[in-house]
């Protein structure tokens, strides 16, 4: 039996944009909240103009949208967290899972894990603070299992069982796995059987099969996170949500997914100066949808060194119609 769980929208940084994220729900169900990209100010900063454009309400209407603050001194943490409060956000979630090297090397995202009493004293003072100890500003973690090794997992999980999450969402990799391996699953379980916050599952669920091998494993869990499948496939969600309710599947939609593509495209030309800009957010798109599109290496290749405009558009018209971009398997 498939539990009925809440599908959520992971962060990936300059691609979930409040653009593709309106558009996304636009042509898209199954997805109950979108998070957006990770905002990172440094101490004394307040938000750029193009985070606050990504989060300001007028521009996530129908969304129910959490933003993720990125931080490793609990005051600069505490000062952006109440200004996206005043905006209405009531949950930011706190990023303690980005794998990259420079983020990493600056004690931020996954690399905070490392230092295990810092995290407790940053986290004992965000929860000190009147605003969050009265409930106001709900926080949820979206972590890493460890930096170098999953036997960092227990310490960072007693570390999280202090204080009142909203949620906890892991990954069940370590920092350097960047997204290679598996995920440890062995780890979740341990985070289920120990967690005293209510848990959410993220990682290597980009496939109706994956998504039935984790309810396999985990029949009862209340929601799953999804990210790069979703950028892939994005309708995925709407995929699970049929099986959830005892439906088939069905196969991928090419004509809608082409709709959606190109309204998309469309929005970055308009908020966008100059072609090399727009081709470039494109490109990072096709990076994760070229698997729907079996045997299209050599069409996948025209899109990436594609330099202008026409060249792209000749591209992807050819990725969705010719035998080489798999008609027949997506359309």
């Amino acid at each position: 039996m498939v539990t009925d769980m809440r599908i959520d929208f992971a962060p990936l940084e300059g691609i979930t944009t409040y653009t593709y994220r309106k558009l996304h729900h636009k042509y898209y169900g199954g997805i109950d909240r979108y998070f957006a990209p990770f905002i990172s100010p440094g101490p004394g900063q307040g938000l750029s103009v193009k985070e606050v454009r990504d989060i300001l309400p007028e521009n996530n209407g129908g969304l129910r949208v959490v933003p993720q603050l990125m931080a490793n001194h609990a005051p600069t943490f505490l000062a952006a967290a109440k200004v996206l409060a005043a905006y209405g956000y009531q949950e930011i979630n706190l990023n303690l899972g980005c794998p990259s090297g420079t983020v990493a090397a600056k004690k931020k995202g996954a690399g905070f894990l490392a230092y295990p009493e810092e995290l407790e004293a940053f986290l004992e003072e965000i929860f000190a603070d009147h605003e969050v100890a009265a409930g106001q500003i709900g926080i949820s973690i979206k972590t890493r299992i460890g930096k170098f090794s999953a036997e960092e997992w227990p310490e960072l999980m007693q570390i999280y069982n202090r204080f009142p999450l909203q949620e906890l969402i892991v990954h069940p990799r370590v920092q350097k796995d960047f997204y290679r391996n598996r995920s440890r699953w062995e780890a979740y379980a341990d985070a289920r059987r120990e967690s005293r916050n209510r848990l959410v599952y993220n990682g290597d669920i980009s496939t109706v099969e994956e998504y039935l091998r984790f309810c396999s494993q985990f029949p009862d869990e209340e929601a799953v996170m999804l990210g790069r499948g979703l950028v892939g496939n994005p309708e995925l969600g709407e995929q699970i949500s049929r099986i959830q309710n005892g439906e088939d599947a069905k196969a991928l939609d090419g004509k809608r997914l082409r709709a959606f593509h190109d309204e998309l495209l469309e929005a970055y030309c308009e908020l966008m100066s100059g072609e090399r800009n727009v081709l470039f957010k494109m490109k990072e798109l096709w990076c994760y949808m070229a698997v729907m599109f079996p045997d299209s290496q050599k069409t996948e290749k025209r899109i990436k060194k594609a330099a202008h405009m026409r060249e792209y558009k000749e591209a992807v018209n050819a990725m969705f119609t010719s035998p080489e971009g798999g008609q027949g398997r997506i359309l």
